[in-house]
């Protein structure tokens, strides 16, 4: 226990294990904070959606965090997207917009969500993929050298995680970045490939809640076969839970 925070080093990832929901909510955020600023210069950060996600966002856009965080060099992405308008209910980048973005000092230009509108889900996913090899600055990924500072992801009771579905043909993608995913939700969707993850200065899962605690002891076990347990990252991945998701 260091600072009132377990940790756990384990087969797959790191275990960092808040006391309850309002605390991983902290603690992300915290763990975010130190993350924008270890480089001193610009920033990527792929969100998720969800939420706990959502409780992360509202911490780092109130009164703890919004006059620390360095906003003005933070670029915002996301790991993944549901196919509707940004004004959905079930929009990943409203639920971030109403949450943190439009409550924070964000310029706009810093905002990079994944387009939906006006286009196919194949057409959108290949647009995203184009900005951020563009961003990148390279057509090809190289080692030692991220996409993302930090990939935001969550965990899902059948071990997704962005829109990496089990079963799905998006999970054996290794050419795009960005793809769209056809079936096994009742939307389309558009996620990070695995290779876009991977390609990752920090990964970090959240998870929330006793529902998740199976499936977070199956991931962090090691030799799981479900879509969260078979990222190969680049750098540190870490999951942040709160104790009834860790079982402790």
């Amino acid at each position: 226990m260091k600072n009132g925070v377990a940790q756990e080093h384990a087969a797959y990832g790191r275990l960092m294990v808040a006391e309850d929901a309002a605390a991983l909510a902290r603690m992300a955020a915290e763990r975010l904070l130190a993350w924008a600023t270890e480089t001193g210069g610009p920033v990527r950060i792929a969100l998720s959606g969800g939420s706990t996600p959502r409780a992360t966002y509202r911490e780092l856009a109130g009164p703890l965090f919004a006059q620390r965080f360095p906003w003005s060099t933070v670029h915002w992405y996301w790991s993944d997207e549901r196919f509707v308008p940004p004004d959905h209910p079930e929009s990943n980048f409203r639920m971030a917009r109403e949450a943190m973005l439009s409550a924070a000092p964000i310029p706009p230009e810093n905002v990079h969500p994944i387009p939906t509108v006006g286009m196919s889900a194949n057409d959108a996913a290949a647009a995203y993929d184009e900005e951020l090899r563009r961003v990148y600055g390279s057509p090809r990924l190289e080692p030692g050298r991220p996409l993302f500072d930090v990939c935001l992801l969550g965990l899902g009771e059948d071990g997704h995680t962005a829109s990496l579905i089990p079963g799905e043909p998006v999970l054996q993608e290794r050419s795009r970045w960005v793809a769209a995913v056809a079936h096994g939700r009742p939307e389309e969707r558009i996620t990070l490939t695995y290779p876009a993850i991977n390609a990752s200065r920090h990964i970090a899962f959240l998870v929330n809640g006793s529902g998740k605690a199976a499936i977070l002891r199956k991931v962090m076990a090691g030799g799981s076969t479900v879509p969260a347990a078979l990222l190969s990252p680049q750098g540190e991945l870490v999951f942040i839970a709160d104790r009834a998701a860790a079982g402790s």
